[in-house]
């Protein structure tokens, strides 16, 4: 296995097609149509220069917790410096006479790769928390200015991540809304599982008369991480008469498919720090031209109100834009890779697999959901022994891996079912992989794990804090 993996890594390179301009949908390759950033192609990515561009990693840690807070290259972190630098030599200049011109570049870019119809869709905005946030603020209005009735609903899965799950609460639960969080099971067997529980929640939504609002759907699920099969789920939401759907993928772009004509959302929103290579924080939020977005405002309100909400995300106060503006220089980056953007995220997704499929073979577990509901990322179930019993256990043990073994990874704990006993599966581990990984790092955690069984340790010996 380790032989396979430091051939393909060898193999790393560019795409070399030449990024010609048009509509994504004039070809088969949305990635081959993007504006060209340079005369010739750049040389192809050796090892050594992936290596060279990650250097500021800490070489002591087994870093394969990519899906928390991403990673950025080194020529990209120089990039945003001399942005930086620009902006603090000569302000006026830069805000009168760049800003604005870079901020569309990067909107453009972003459009094409997204497939979406016009730039004017594509708002650029610190992270997808603050999407939900634009997203759900009119839904708060139409029920404070009586356009919704008390009690319609807005509809979300229980997997859904944190931040927005809080979000939905401050802005539809206290403005009158009724929340219906679907339930899904984990492990997860097939797609089918999450359609039919998503489709009974909206008619549960619909009951007395009500109406659903809005569908909250994540593209990528966060903890435990599974493919969710958006553009069936959309559908349903057409077919069940949803007035609007949002789709939070903070992990999409450059982890799963992601092109807006077919998921079909009104709205979309995906992180740019994450799997895409910019510094933090940066995201992308998609609205559908055909939608009615003339009350969709961002939350910080500055002078470009009322101008459009791209406009409006584009200047909301003197502050460091840089993450916004380095989305050139990391397309340039993404394109130094075989197959760009597309060859990075098959490859990762594979290696992913293969490393998950090798931890579940050492430790006699399971996959968290079959290997073509994963994405860059996938759960891996931990040896029962472990007695991880809750997420106290969870975030214990996480830190006992960080601080003892030097691997950083996300534990999550799934309570057992209704008649499971003891030797059950409660732990499982989250581990992603993105092009700065080597094998190494999975069978540094693999020893990891199985130095803590060898030495019967469990959950319970963990000190209290």
């Amino acid at each position: 296995m380790a032989s396979s993996l430091h051939s393909n890594n060898t193999q790393i390179c560019p795409n070399p097609t030449a990024l010609n301009g048009g509509s994504a949908a004039d070809g088969n390759s949305q990635i081959s149509k993007k504006p060209r950033l340079y005369a010739d192609p750049p040389p192809l990515f050796t090892p050594s220069d992936i290596m060279s561009e990650f250097s500021h990693h800490d070489p002591a840690v087994a870093r394969i917790n990519n899906g928390s807070f991403g990673c950025c290259p080194s020529s990209v972190l120089s990039a945003q410096n001399q942005l930086q630098l620009q902006w603090l030599r000569q302000p006026d200049n830069f805000y009168f006479n760049q800003l604005q011109p870079k901020i569309i570049q990067s909107r453009t870019i972003i459009k094409d790769i997204i497939n979406a119809d016009h730039v004017d869709e594509v708002s650029i905005v610190d992270n997808a928390t603050t999407a939900a946030a634009i997203v759900l603020q009119p839904i708060a209005w139409g029920f404070a200015e009586g356009k919704f009735c008390r009690g319609d609903a807005a509809v979300m899965l229980h997997y859904a991540y944190g931040a927005v799950k809080k979000s939905v609460e401050a802005y539809v639960t206290r403005a009158g809304g009724y929340v219906i969080e679907v339930p899904l099971p984990f492990p997860v067997s097939s797609a089918d599982e999450i359609v039919k529980e998503f489709r009974q929640a909206l008619r549960r939504g619909k009951q007395n008369g009500r109406k659903v609002r809005l569908a909250v759907i994540d593209h990528v699920t966060s903890m435990p991480t599974v493919v969710i099969p958006v553009k069936e789920l959309v559908t349903i939401c057409r077919e069940e008469g949803v007035d609007q759907v949002f789709v939070d993928a903070a992990h999409g772009i450059g982890c799963v498919d992601v092109d807006m004509k077919q998921i079909g959302a009104d709205f979309y929103t995906s992180n740019l720090h994450k799997w895409f290579f910019c510094p933090p924080s940066v995201a992308f939020l998609y609205c559908k031209k055909s939608t009615n977005n003339s009350d969709l405002h961002h939350p910080v309100v500055s002078h470009e109100y009322g101008n459009g909400l791209a406009i409006e995300s584009a200047w909301i106060g003197t502050r460091d834009y840089s993450s916004y503006l380095v989305v050139p220089k990391v397309l340039e980056f993404i394109n130094r890779f075989e197959g760009g953007i597309e060859g990075i995220k098959k490859r990762n997704h594979e290696y992913v697999v293969e490393m998950g499929q090798m931890l579940v073979k050492a430790w006699g577990t399971r996959l968290g959901c079959p290997p073509e509901m994963c994405s860059s990322m996938v759960m891996v179930g931990l040896p029962a022994c472990l007695g991880i019993s809750s997420d106290h256990d969870a975030l214990e043990l996480r830190t006992c891996l960080r601080d003892k073994f030097g691997v950083e990874v996300p534990i999550y704990y799934g309570p057992p079912k209704d008649g499971e006993e003891g030797g059950v599966v409660t732990g499982y581990a989250r581990i992603s992989y993105q092009v700065y990984n080597k094998v190494e790092d999975y069978y540094k955690f693999r020893d990891a794990i199985n130095q803590l069984v060898d030495n019967a340790f469990t959950c319970a010996s963990l000190p209290i804090s």
